[in-house]
């Protein structure tokens, strides 16, 4: 299933308005299968973020509902989760415009002396 199908534009940035919590835990997933406190501590090591609970399980809940991350058979009390290929597909979209803008702004920054 490609984005589209999922009401997105396939091959888009579908996470532009998934928010940022969104985005960081596809990051974390990219290297494989977490749980929720296991989310929370990477995601604080690497982007200094702290999500609280509330936000972390609202924005799990919709990913896996746009089918960009799916939960795996819990693990005592854990509930794992890891990033589909549409997950992937979308956060590479999504880092990919992000790189754009961000050239474009150091470059713009420079042309104008700032």
């Amino acid at each position: 299933m490609t984005v589209r199908e999922r009401g997105g534009p396939a091959g888009g940035d579908v996470l532009r308005r998934a928010g940022d919590a969104s985005v960081l835990i596809l990051t974390s997933l990219a290297d494989g299968h977490k749980h929720g406190y296991a989310l929370i501590q990477d995601i604080r090591a690497f982007a200094g973020v702290r999500l609280g609970p509330g936000t972390l399980y609202s924005a799990l809940d919709r990913l896996e509902g746009l089918g960009l991350i799916e939960a795996l058979p819990a693990q005592e009390r854990r509930q794992p989760y890891r990033i589909t290929a549409m997950g992937a597909q979308a956060l590479r979209a999504h880092l990919d415009a992000i790189e754009r803008i961000s050239a474009t702004g150091r470059l713009r920054l420079q042309l104008g002396g700032i």
